[in-house]
């Protein structure tokens, strides 16, 4: 394995096996992780940032309608709030995956505790702007996209497996509730002191979820290979996620399904106030509602899932979403509107739970952080991207046109989507492993590439099906974290094929190691089904070096 001015240091080894890790059962009741004292706490953190979230964008959006009744404008307030978390969350989620994330998590909230503090002064003092209120809103999206990936990693590691879909639908009811309570509180705060006080209690309440976060004694694990650098830990994030077809196709629905329904949240201050009497009362009426619904949806999500496979419940989701969002555009009275968007919430929470689900279960916990925040970056970017063309559609246009054509829009992407995608449902055994050996060298590396061969010696009438095998070796590698892969035949001996890996240095290849899981095994498995060697495949470390200057 030579490069032109470069040559190799080379250790042979043999693959070796050894033993296997059980799977623990729990109780799936929806309810059930509430009954654990840190889920408990945690998830009351949660709805109380989450209540904050909705009082700051009930807030911000009302305070655009009163400073300019554009259309692009109004839906902008939703697009800076979101577009951060499409810029910001990989690095975040990187970040959440390498350090520790409750120290992490407390810090969002002082953030978050900081803009909105700042967003009162500014409203206090007189010099709130369009400008400066989407700058600001832009900012608290900040602390939005360091939050989120954090959170959606640590679930996972408070209930047992089988419990998480229960713990999401109950996170879906913490959004959901706060859909409720936070416009509430911001329309009775609006209505009676002013919008200032909104930001003022979001401060509050961010400072004291973030003390309640310190509560939490969890114990951070630091990796005897030390902490992956940002950079590296970015390219494997995104490694994972490219090379896992079924994660591709969560990401691609979500998308779709954000893009067209942020339509109806862009623009419901409007459309509140397009209806007879429609005030902050009114649009906060319509978000409870739509709230109200996604509660009553989440809290019987496991008996749907069991019903329908996961596509299916998407697929009409979607369909059901697309027709309340078209009533609530042409609705005559508050009282066919607040029907439609209880509709609309249930229609909601079913599809973003349903993949929300999907994405969790395809995402081992070393990476999960940053699987997730990519799928918050999908549902954000989407979300930014569809407030302003809606609201742009609705400026040309109407609100009800513009509404229109995104219900209408947004099932026949989704139809089409769903017939190029894989069944959801389908799932990978991403328990983690101890099976592979690993390596050890008499002077490991300090720097270098690290390139390892894998020599089969193969039944050459079999090439076929064991070049399908090695393509879908190669994504297992790459979604650990190889810097590249190939697959090598020896042009006079048939049937001999060599697998190549590289590594970004003898450090990252180690870190492989601890992440290769049961699907791993049972891959290596069916590879070394086809080898006919009287010995093991030879597995060779090389260490790439820079030629010595002449």
């Amino acid at each position: 394995m030579n490069k032109a001015g470069s040559s190799t240091r080379c250790m042979p080894e043999d693959i070796h096996k050894t033993g296997a890790t059980p799977v623990a059962v729990a109780d799936t009741s929806p309810w059930a992780p509430i009954k654990r004292p840190v889920f408990r706490m945690l998830w009351s953190t949660w709805l109380a940032a989450n209540v904050c979230m909705w009082m700051s964008d009930v807030a911000a959006a009302w305070m655009m309608t009163s400073m300019t009744t554009t259309p692009l404008w109004v839906a902008l307030v939703q697009t800076s709030a979101t577009l951060p978390v499409f810029l910001l969350g990989l690095p975040s989620g990187a970040l959440a995956d390498i350090l520790d994330r409750r120290r992490y998590f407390i810090a969002t909230q002082f953030w978050i505790a900081g803009v909105a503090t700042l967003l009162c002064i500014a409203v206090v003092s007189g010099v709130m702007s369009p400008p400066l209120l989407l700058a600001l809103t832009f900012a608290n999206g900040v602390g939005l996209a360091m939050r989120w990936p954090v959170f959606a990693a640590i679930v996972p590691e408070l209930v047992p497996r089988a419990q998480l879909p229960a713990a999401l639908a109950l996170n879906g009811v913490s959004m959901n509730a706060s859909r409720i309570i936070g416009p509430l509180v911001a329309g009775a705060l609006i209505a009676s002191a002013g919008t200032e006080y909104v930001f003022v209690l979001n401060a509050v309440l961010s400072v004291i979820s973030g003390f309640v976060i310190m509560r939490w004694r969890r114990e951070h694990t630091p990796s005897p290979l030390g902490r992956e650098r940002l950079v590296s830990a970015m390219r494997v994030g995104l490694q994972f996620v490219w090379q896992s077809s079924h994660l591709r196709a969560v990401l691609l629905q979500v998308s779709l399904f954000f893009f067209h329904s942020t339509a109806l949240l862009a623009l419901l201050p409007l459309v509140a106030r397009n209806l007879h009497t429609g005030d902050a009362g009114t649009f906060t009426v319509l978000l409870a509602s739509m709230g109200a619904g996604a509660i009553v949806a989440a809290l019987n999500l496991s008996r749907l899932r069991q019903m329908m496979p996961t596509g299916t419940l998407v697929l009409r989701a979607t369909m059901l979403q697309s027709a309340s969002t078209a009533v609530v555009a042409f609705a005559p009275n508050i009282y066919v509107a607040v029907f439609a968007m209880v509709l609309n919430g249930m229609a909601w929470i079913t599809c973003a739970n349903s993949l929300s689900v999907s994405a969790q279960l395809s995402l081992p916990d070393w990476v999960r952080a940053r699987g997730m925040s990519m799928y918050q970056m999908a549902i954000m970017g989407a979300s930014a991207l569809g407030a302003a063309l809606w609201g742009q559609v609705a400026t040309l246009t109407s609100v009800a046109t513009g509404l229109l054509v995104a219900a209408i829009s947004g099932t026949v992407c989704m139809l089409l989507a769903q017939r190029q995608i894989l069944d959801l449902s389908l799932e990978e055994d991403l328990t983690p492993s101890r099976e592979f050996k690993v390596p050890t060298a008499d002077a490991p590396p300090g720097t270098g590439q690290v390139v390892v061969t894998i020599d089969y010696l193969i039944d050459p009438t079999r090439t076929d099906d064991f070049k399908a095998l090695m393509r879908i070796s190669r994504r297992s590698r790459l979604r650990q974290g190889a810097l590249g892969w190939e697959l090598l035949r020896d042009i006079n001996q048939p049937g001999r094929f060599i697998e190549q890996i590289t590594d970004e240095s003898w450090t990252e290849h180690l870190r492989r190691f601890d992440r290769v899981t049961a699907s791993d095994v049972a891959l290596r498995d069916r590879k070394l089904a086809f080898h006919i060697g009287d010995a093991p495949p030879l597995v060779t470390r090389c260490v790439v070096e820079a030629a010595a200057k002449v």
